[in-house]
């Protein structure tokens, strides 16, 4: 026993003088006359009553052991999401198979030991009946059930809890994340490893616009379980109507196969892409026979400057082929010599009243320059810039995001960006010194000094595909006549990627094209010289010229956010909350925190009507969305800063692309042994459900605290005060005192 308001030596002899003083002055003058042993009875009858009040002002409180094992909780969290409907052995459904599970062995071998409560795990916990559970729940939220159950029973002795599932947790965060470090969880599977006969398309992924934005690369993923090598057909649809088909034969049972389409979306509108595997009549999960993804349309006109050091063929040629996309605007300033007092002069052309912060030929200002989605800087050496300007450039592409362009031999020339801001922007060394560019292409490819090769990385990227497939686009470059000349430059950087080789005169192979992501935008380097031969040099109907430069630009300045952007999650599903980021930034691209959003939002064949945001932090805004039905939704927000507009911003998602609940339907015992191993729990098969009950057993003990009980008040506290000062009272009457 101990006190829950200790208190020190000295106060306890204190009292108890106090006491044993207040006992004798009591009696030691008695109205009726008393002998010495009837005064020291009422004495120290007094004298137990005080110090009982006392004791128990101090609250008293007793350790007891754990109480027996019939005292223990076992909650028992039951699955009762729609994958449970599926009949993969037997012909009895999941949910069936539970509920007798439940019934026949565990309720009735638990309910002898433990306190048993039933729950439902789905779209959230809920209480469940034995005989009433149906397999309804939209999906599996196993990870924030587990923690509900924690906080109900927190503070009360939980044996052990017990859940019961195919494995298929659909939450957004780890089931076993979320359950560690509570009480320990022993799981169940229920369902088949090998699961039903099954085709599922796996996913669907959309590459980078190609091909002068006209055609994009789907790729898609697909398996078939059950059907041996049986021949399946494999559908595109655009917006529900089939553009492709394909007939796939799977490699071997259980592989998984990839499929590539080619496909031309439109330029102005959302396009949803549905990959359709027709269903078998045998097929007992359907569900996962389709996946979506959405291809939205290009928006905007993406900005491109291109700051050129003379004029020149390989400019005129590049700066045609630019300007003619009908997806780029594009701003130019060429130097054209000195004045009579030594000055540059340029020849400008820009729009938009872009012209006058071009008259130096370079912005000086970031305002002026991050305006810009991509920036070319052709043939001018690196002297030409200040640090200053190079500073700011390396922050363009890092900061702002912007896309970087170095092409020309004069760019290159006696290292001249080397020990500047701009040479780690770049995705090559600026020198020599590293030898021979190791990359993934045959040796016996390059054919003949200044012929360009393209690595095996290069055949799959948008910039370099200038054919349907890797081989044609293989093929097309090698047919390309070879440049003029090539600075010869260094290995990449960690990270970066050489798309396209050249061979030197002495033999050595060097990158002449190369990119790489560098902090929120791209740079890219062209180290040949006079690519306008692809133009002069071949058929006037061929445009691998075109094709490569726009493609190169356009890679370069997509991706660049605008002032105002909106982030949304992949892949929602009907009945997420929907979670909204709103960024807002300045001309100079720095956070807007006093600036103000108004954001609509459309659901599938609604109105517009306002989304409530609230300000996050910097210029950040979020919100959120509640997508009850499958289909296209638009966001489009508005963003000022007092009554300045800093922009718009317009972004589609589609809703229902994919069906969490039935990703690879089969049970997924994996899941369920980290759950149970990181709580201390074990998994046990559903044959073997019998051992939860003795493993519930062992666990008590060490699940078990000792039980604190207060005294104070407790019926026989409060009866003991009263006994004492009854007989006290009794006595005193007895022996004639009032």
């Amino acid at each position: 026993m101990h006190f829950a308001y200790p208190f020190p030596w000295w106060l306890a002899v204190l009292l108890a003088a106090g006491i044993a003083a207040l006992a004798v002055l009591e009696y030691r003058r008695p109205l009726a006359p008393l002998a010495a042993g009837q005064r020291a009875v009422l004495g120290g009858m007094r004298a137990l009553a005080l110090a009982a009040l006392v004791v128990f002002v101090f609250r008293p409180v007793a350790i007891l052991p754990p109480s027996a094992a019939r005292d223990a909780v076992v909650p028992i969290l039951v699955d009762v999401s729609r994958s449970m409907r599926l009949a993969d052995s037997g012909g009895e459904t999941r949910i069936a198979r539970a509920g007798a599970l439940l019934n026949r062995q565990l309720l009735p071998a638990l309910k002898r030991e433990f306190q048993t409560e039933l729950y439902s795990v789905g779209d959230g916990l809920g209480a469940a009946v034995p005989d009433r559970l149906t397999a309804n729940a939209r999906r599996t939220e196993l990870a924030s059930s587990l923690d509900a159950v924690r906080e109900r029973y927190r503070g009360q002795r939980v044996a052990g809890i017990v859940v019961l599932s195919d494995g298929g947790d659909t939450s957004r965060a780890s089931g076993a994340h979320a359950a560690a470090g509570g009480p320990p969880v022993f799981t169940v599977g229920i369902g088949s490893p090998d699961g039903p006969r099954d085709r599922e398309v796996l996913g669907v992924t959309a590459g980078d616009p190609k091909l002068d934005h006209a055609s994009v690369d789907l790729h898609v993923a697909a398996v078939s379980s059950g059907f041996g090598r049986t021949p399946f057909q494999l559908r595109l649809l655009a917006n529900g109507r089939v553009v492709d088909t394909r007939r796939i034969v799977p490699p071997a049972d259980g592989s998984p196969v990839d499929a590539t389409f080619v496909v031309s979306p439109d330029l102005a509108a959302p396009t949803v892409y549905t990959a359709e595997i027709p269903a078998e009549e045998s097929e007992p999960v359907v569900e996962n026979n389709t996946r979506s993804v959405l291809v939205s349309p290009a928006g905007r006109k993406r900005r491109v400057l291109m700051v050129e050091g003379a004029p020149g063929f390989e400019h005129s040629f590049t700066k045609r082929a630019l300007t003619l996309d009908p997806g780029l605007e594009v701003d130019s300033v060429t130097r054209k010599g000195k004045n009579s007092d030594g000055q540059n002069t340029f020849f400008v052309q820009a729009g938009g009243g872009r012209a006058a912060a071009l008259t130096t030929g370079f912005p000086t200002r970031k305002e002026d320059l991050y305006q810009y989605d991509a920036l070319v800087i052709a043939n001018v050496e690196g002297e030409f810039f200040t640090r200053a300007q190079l500073a700011m450039t390396a922050d363009f592409v890092s900061e702002r995001g912007g896309g970087l362009l170095v092409f020309g031999g004069r760019s290159f020339a006696q290292r001249g960006l080397s020990g500047t801001p701009l040479e780690e922007v770049l995705p090559v060394e600026l020198n020599d010194r590293r030898g021979v560019v190791r990359t993934s292409f045959s040796p016996g490819d390059v054919a003949a000094h200044n012929k360009i090769v393209v690595t095996t990385e290069g055949e799959q990227h948008p910039i370099m595909r200038i054919g349907d497939t890797p081989e044609e686009t293989r093929k097309l470059w090698a047919a390309l006549p070879p440049l003029a000349a090539s600075a010869p430059l260094g290995g990449p950087r960690p990270g970066a990627m050489v798309l396209a080789v050249t061979s030197a005169p002495g033999g050595g192979i060097y990158p002449v094209v190369a990119v790489q992501q560098y902090g929120r935008g791209r740079s890219m380097i062209f180290a040949g010289e006079a690519s306008w031969r692809w133009k002069m040099m071949l058929s006037s109907t061929d445009r691998t010229h075109e094709f490569f430069w726009r493609q190169a630009a356009r890679w370069l300045a997509t991706p660049a956010p605008d002032q105002v952007t909106i982030t949304l999650p992949e892949s929602p599903e009907p009945g997420d909350a929907i979670a909204v980021t709103i960024e807002t930034r300045d001309a100079a691209f720095a956070p807007a925190a006093d600036a103000t959003v108004e954001a609509t939002i459309t659901a599938p064949g609604g109105e517009p009507h306002p989304l409530k945001l609230r300000h996050a932090d910097g210029g950040r805004f979020a919100g959120t969305i509640a997508a009850e039905q499958a289909g296209l939704y638009r966001i489009h927000a508005d963003a000022r800063r007092g009554a300045t507009p800093l922009g718009a911003a317009d972004r589609w998602v589609y809703v229902g692309g994919s069906d969490r609940e039935f990703v690879d339907p089969r049970l997924n015992e994996g899941l369920l042994r980290r759950l149970a191993r990181s709580t201390g729990g074990r998994y046990v098969k559903e044959a073997d459900a019998a051992r939860i009950a003795p493993l519930l057993r062992q666990a008590v003990p060490q699940n078990a605290a000792p039980e604190q009980r207060d005294l104070w008040h407790e019926p026989w506290a409060f009866g003991l005060i009263v006994a004492l000062l009854s007989v006290e009272w009794t006595l005193r009457r007895r022996w004639g005192l009032r």
